[in-house]
Formats: C-alpha cells, sequence, structure tokens
C-alpha cells in the first residue's frame, strides 16, 4: 500500500485555472473541507482521513498533476461516498459561491487575490478601487489595503514599516476595516479620511450658503454632514435688510436636501445628512413632522435637542418657553410633555426624529477642540495652566486674554481671561505617581475607561464623583516650545546651584568633586557659562581646594540672577523659575540631574533616569516641569525613612545625625529617550552610561502613557477659585 509521503511524492504539482502550474499543497484541501464542517457542525476528525482518501482516487486515476475542478470534484465525491451529505452540501454552496464570484470578477475586469465574495467584489467596484482617467480600475483589493495602510503609517514618526504591516495585516484578514473616506481617498490627492462633520449654521444668508458650499464638497470626497439649525431666526420673523418675511429652519433643510440629492448622483455613495433643532425653537413642531410626507428630506436624519430643563418640565408635565434665537426671548409656551408625546408618534410612524441629549453630550464629551464654550468650575488661584507664551498660575491671568494650550493645541479663550467664581470647598487630588491638583467638588475631570495598545476610551467625571484607582488623562506637550525669560545657561547655572550649590547673602557658590572626566566637563561648562557674566577683576574661575577635595567658583554677580528668580537662600523652585523660557527649563533639569541625578539599571531589569531629594515639593515641581517637555515620570515618596545614622563626625570618630526622609523621581521607558533628546547630562561619566544602555536595548523600550492613577481626594479649605470660558479648559493638568 502506498503511504501518505509517497503519495505526495506523486503528486506534487497543481495546475491553476488561469493555466499556471504551482506547488501542490494539501494543507489547502483539508482546510477547505474543515470550513464545511464547521459550517454544519460536523467533526473536524473526518477531514484528514477523507483528505488522504481524494489523493489515493487522484492517484488511482493517474491524475498526478490535477486542476483545481479535478481536485473539488474529487472532494464532492468522497464526502458523499462517506455519507457527509450534510458537509457535501456546504462544500458545494461554497464552491458554487466562489465560482460567481469569479464571474463577477471577471465581468467587473477585478483582479482579486484576496478570494472576496461577489457582494465584496461588487462594492470595490463601485466605491473604493482606484480608476484612471478612462474609468479603468487601476488596482486590486491587495493593493488597495496597501494604499491606505503606507497612508496611515506615515503618521507615525518611529517604526513607519512596521505599523504599516499592522495595518494591511488587520484589513486583509478582515479584523478592521477604517471608514469609507479612508478606503476610497487615503494616497490620493484628495486625501479626505474623516467620515463625519458638524459643520456651523449662523444665522445669515452669507453663513447658510457657505456651509451649504461646505458640505457639497464634504460629500463629493465622501463623508456625511451635520447641522444644528437652532440659530436660525423661526418662519416669520422680520428681515431687517429687505423687510421680507423669514422662512425658518425646514425651509432651508429642503434646499441642503435638494443639493445632497443632485450630490449623490456623481458621487462615490450616498450623501447624508443629519438635522438638529432645539427642542426650545419656535419652529419645532414644523421640525418634528417634517418627515411625515413620504419623499420628503429623504437625505436627512432629524433630532430634537432636549435639555435637563425640557425633561424636567416633561416629568412635571409642566410648560416650556420657546425661544426666539435672534432676540434671545420668549415667543410662547408649549407643553413640555405633549411635544415629548409628538416626538415620539412622528418616531414610531417614521422613525424620526430622534433625540439629542445636548446637556448629557456636554458632560461626557470627550472631543478636545470642540467648537462649544462651556464654563467649567473650577480652579485655585496657584494652579498651574499651560499658554502659549510658557506655564503660568491662574493669578497671573485674570482678566487677561490667554492662548490656553491642550495636548500641545492652541486654543483661544473667550477674551476675559479667568474670572472669579466665588467662594467653594476644595479638594485636593492626589495621585500615586505623584501629580496633584486642587479643584472643586464639581469639576470634570478626564477619566480612561478602557486602555488598550492601539486607543484610550475616556470618559468625563465630576472630582467629587472620583474614586482610588480611577486613571486620569495627563496633557501630553511632546511637541511644545515656547519662549520667556532666561537662557539655556542661566537654567543649568540655577540647576547645579539648586543641586550643589551654596547661596549667601551676597553671592553664589559652585562646588565640584573629583577628577573625573564627567566632573572636569562640568566645570568646564559653567566656566564657559559664568565668562559670559560681568566680574570684578580678581575673578579667578575655580579654585582647588585640595584639603576638602573639591573644587570652588564664586560668583557675586550670578546672585542678582537668582534674585530675579525669587531664589534668595533657601534652595526652592520658585513660581517665576517655573514660568520660565522653555531654554531655560532644559538647561535648569540638566543643572540639577548633573548634580542629583543617576543613570540606573540594564536591559534586562530596566533602564531609569532617577533624581533622589529630601525635599518633596522640589521633586513635585521637577516632575511639573518635566511633564510641560513632555517628559512623563513617577515620584516615589519616602524611599528612605527619617531617622538617624551613624556618620563621620570630621575629627576621626563617627556621631549619630538625623536624616531626613528620602524621595526620589524615576524616568523610565520610552520617554528617557525623550529626556536624553531634550535634556541629557553634561556630565560625560552620566552621558555615556545613558547613551550606552539605549544602544544595547535590542528590544523597543515600553511605552508609557500620559496617565494618573487616583490615591486620594482630599478636602481642604473653603476658598476663592477661579474659571474660564474656553474649549476643552476641563483638561486634567497637574498642579
Amino acid at each position: 500500500m502506498i503511504g501518505q509521503k509517497e503519495r505526495l511524492k506523486r503528486i506534487s504539482k497543481v495546475i491553476k485555472r488561469d493555466g499556471q502550474i504551482v506547488p501542490f499543497n494539501i494543507e489547502k484541501i483539508e482546510n477547505a473541507i474543515i470550513k464545511a464542517v464547521i459550517a454544519v457542525g460536523a467533526d473536524k476528525k473526518i477531514s484528514k482521513p477523507i483528505t488522504q482518501e481524494i489523493i489515493a482516487t487522484l492517484i488511482e486515476r493517474k491524475i498526478f498533476i490535477p486542476t483545481i475542478e479535478q481536485i473539488q470534484d474529487a472532494v464532492e465525491e468522497a464526502l458523499v461516498k462517506n455519507k457527509q451529505e450534510r458537509v457535501a452540501k456546504a462544500y458545494m454552496l461554497y464552491r458554487r459561491s466562489r465560482a460567481h464570484a469569479r464571474e463577477v470578477k471577471k465581468f467587473f475586469g477585478i483582479k482579486d487575490d484576496l478570494k472576496f465574495g461577489a457582494n465584496a467584489i461588487k462594492v470595490l467596484w463601485e466605491r473604493y478601487l482606484l480608476r484612471d482617467k478612462e474609468g479603468n480600475i487601476i488596482e486590486t483589493p491587495t493593493e488597495m489595503f496597501e494604499r491606505v495602510a503606507k497612508t496611515i503609517a506615515s503618521a507615525e514618526k518611529d517604526d513607519g514599516k512596521k505599523w504599516e504591516k499592522e495595518f494591511f495585516d488587520i484589513m486583509k484578514n478582515l479584523e478592521f476595516l477604517p471608514n469609507s473616506p479612508t478606503l476610497m481617498n487615503a494616497g490620493t490627492n484628495m486625501g479626505q479620511l474623516s467620515a463625519c462633520f458638524v459643520l456651523p449654521i449662523e444665522d445669515s444668508l452669507e453663513s447658510i450658503f457657505t456651509t451649504l458650499k461646505n458640505m457639497a464638497l464634504i460629500q463629493q470626497s465622501g463623508g456625511g454632514t451635520g447641522f444644528s439649525f437652532s440659530r436660525l431666526r423661526p418662519q416669520g420673523e422680520i428681515v431687517k435688510s429687505t423687510k421680507g418675511i423669514a422662512s425658518g429652519p425646514v425651509s432651508f433643510m429642503k434646499i441642503y436636501d435638494t443639493a445632497t440629492e443632485t450630490i449623490k448622483q456623481g458621487g462615490k455613495r450616498r450623501g447624508a445628512n443629519m438635522a438638529v433643532l432645539n427642542s426650545n425653537h419656535p419652529d419645532i413642531i414644523e421640525f418634528i413632522n417634517s418627515k411625515q410626507k413620504e419623499k420628503q428630506l429623504s437625505n436627512f436624519n432629524i433630532s430634537v435637542a432636549v435639555d435637563d430643563k425640557f425633561l424636567e418640565a416633561v416629568e412635571k408635565n409642566k410648560d416650556y418657553n420657546l425661544i426666539n434665537p435672534l432676540t434671545k426671548k420668549s415667543s410662547g409656551k408649549i407643553n413640555a410633555r405633549k411635544l415629548f408625546d409628538l416626538i415620539c408618534s412622528a418616531a414610531w410612524q417614521t422613525g424620526d426624529p430622534g433625540m439629542v441629549f445636548i446637556d448629557e453630550i456636554n458632560r461626557k464629551s470627550q472631543i478636545k477642540g470642540e467648537k462649544i464654550e462651556a464654563t467649567n468650575p473650577c480652579v485655585t488661584s496657584d494652579s498651574w495652566i499651560m499658554t502659549s507664551k510658557g506655564p503660568r498660575q491662574v493669578q497671573d491671568i485674570i482678566g487677561v486674554e490667554t492662548e490656553i494650550i491642550l495636548d500641545g493645541k492652541k486654543w483661544h479663550n473667550s477674551g476675559n481671561g479667568f474670572f472669579s467664581t466665588g467662594v467653594k470647598q476644595i479638594f485636593k487630588l492626589e495621585s500615586k505617581e505623584g501629580f496633584e491638583i486642587s479643584l472643586t467638588e464639581n469639576h470634570p475631570v478626564r477619566i480612561i475607561t478602557k486602555l488598550t495598545r492601539y486607543s484610550i476610551d475616556s470618559e468625563w467625571k465630576n472630582t467629587g464623583e472620583l474614586k482610588a484607582g480611577d486613571k486620569v488623562l495627563l496633557n501630553n506637550h511632546q511637541d511644545l516650545r515656547w519662549n520667556g525669560k532666561f537662557s539655556e545657561g542661566e537654567g543649568y547655572l540655577v540647576g547645579h546651584i539648586i543641586g550643589d550649590g551654596t547661596i549667601s547673602k551676597e553671592r553664589t557658590i559652585f562646588d565640584s568633586w573629583g577628577e573625573s572626566e564627567g566632573e572636569r566637563k562640568v566645570r568646564e561648562k559653567i566656566e564657559d557659562y559664568i565668562k559670559n557674566f560681568p566680574h570684578r577683576s580678581d575673578f579667578k574661575g575655580w579654585r582647588h581646594i585640595v584639603k576638602e577635595g573639591k573644587y570652588r567658583l564664586v560668583s557675586v554677580y550670578f546672585k542678582g540672577i537668582l534674585n530675579e528668580i525669587g531664589i534668595d537662600g533657601k534652595k526652592i523652585i520658585t513660581p517665576e523659575l517655573e514660568k520660565a523660557s522653555y531654554e531655560f527649563y532644559a538647561g535648569f533639569l540638566r543643572g540639577f540631574f548633573d548634580t542629583d541625578g543617576s543613570v540606573q539599571g540594564s536591559q534586562k531589569k530596566g533602564v531609569s533616569v532617577r533624581l533622589a531629594q529630601s525635599d518633596i515639593e522640589r521633586l513635585k515641581a521637577v516632575q511639573r516641569m518635566l511633564l510641560r517637555l513632555g517628559i512623563y515620570s513617577k515620584v516615589y515618596q519616602n524611599r528612605r525613612e527619617a531617622g538617624t545614622k551613624e556618620m563621620p563626625d570630621g575629627e576621626g570618630g563617627s556621631k549619630s545625625y538625623q536624616i531626613k526622609p528620602q524621595h526620589e523621581l524615576i524616568i523610565s521607558g520610552e520617554n528617557i529617550l525623550h529626556y536624553n533628546e531634550k535634556i541629557g547630562f553634561e556630565n560625560s561619566d552620566k552621558q555615556n552610561k545613558l547613551d550606552g544602555l539605549i544602544k544595547i536595548y535590542k528590544r523597543k523600550l515600553n511605552r508609557e502613557r500620559f496617565i494618573a492613577t487616583v490615591k486620594a481626594l482630599i478636602p481642604l479649605e473653603k476658598i476663592e477659585v477661579y474659571d474660564i470660558q474656553v474649549p476643552g479648559i476641563n483638561d486634567f493638568y497637574s498642579n
């Protein structure tokens, strides 16, 4: 009897339908049978013996280079012979559908290298595959996915080819497909990838028809559009410029609908619109009934925007004011419950209108840059806000027009800056990672609801609703730069003084220990910066104090710079220091880490850059400064507890000394790359160690999200708080 291996030697080639002769793969036969078995719920174990029987049949018939059709005929025959009629039927139906798909592909002239079904091929032909000027298809489904993957991956800063392959694989395997405009337009001159747009409509003909033009352009590229018609004056209102009568929102919706109907005749897909009208608009009844006639506004879905006041009035069966959007005054009343019943009745008959819960949307909105002005109470006067001019405290910009920075993007406020909202109870939000902020109980904070490798889902929660373990989303300013006072060199010197210097009433003293190459580089850099300042004639730079094993440099002039920054005696990080320029930040942190920082770890244990301090407030300030540079870090308190320690007394003996608690800031994962790029070390020993550890890292450094974990919510005193009107201002920003 011939064994399976011998059979496979006899059948080593197969003839494809296009005439190509390719290597024979027995697994394809077995997999096809398994699919049919799964479809009818039969036992998968039958696939292997039946496959072997099929091979034996072909050999007996001396078909050593079979065609695809001969193999498929043998499969059907073997299934029927083994009394697997249901499996045979499923296989035949699949074979017939594939034959139909091949006919469709041939008809449309599409080369299908992914074996899609007939319906998929028809949709690809109609909408997605690119054409030449004569209208001929010029790409295969695989080439379409390659085009999309390459375009999407081009946004990645690192490993573009890797991401391109990942995007391609999940599309090819139908694990994920992007929206229609992405499939249509990625990699083309159009380049429009978004599917949904909300366009503003103001109460003027110019605005109405400008939006109409924009709608047409968006729908031409495959996008859908939504509008709020709530700002348009009601039907019957006098038009001052012409003394004519306004026709109302529904009349303009009909114009938009007609335009969409015209565009869809030549577009790639049917246009779609969403119209919203506030429940308190005087034309709300006409709007609710606008789709009761068949085929009217057929290119629109419509929804009534209802707020909390309306829903409360429905509950209590009360009348509800209709507000003229032009005059902002009441133009009559309507019973809220009757209006609600009318909405339900119309929706039951035609499916429209829907309802948009507008207050709830604003409460739960996650979209940065949404063009909605909302007041978001409230923060204290010493809270830090990122502006286009650099970090500022709220007290600096009360009543001042300000450009706020959120995740590296600029947003203008309403023009009045921060304003007082009264005296309120304050809560300090503490995180496990060290970040803190003081807020009122009803201040919205963005909480993560789902975190995956590729995405973050979040929702807004009021501060008072937070609980330990909630994940808060922080601002990410990795690409941000700002101007301001003080230079990089001045920053470096201040950082060194805070770390290893002495500040007296009249001068500053820089100290340096050791003869290492790293320490020599630090001394050279300090002297280079100091030489740029005016000095007395007896200034000699570094002086070697042999008995103490250190070098010392004294500057009187630099004391004036420290005074200007607000550092007078105590080595603290002042508000003025935190308001300095981007260059100062980089210099300051480099100087500070040169004195008190370290590089630790290995590829196996993980690499980190660390800063140890006994002053926890100083460490938290450094954490804030790093975050503004787009560098995420964590602060760990009490790494060493306070107590006593036996140490040399300077006279040849030892003595017990009180020691302060030690806290530590740690930068790890991919953030050490950002640290190395933006800050680094002047101390060459530390810099060389960091470069070496990064260089030998065989795998990509762990990605760290800008997230803080709620540790506690601590009630504080009642004090005056402030607010600002600006889109998106209710993002959490560490204080």
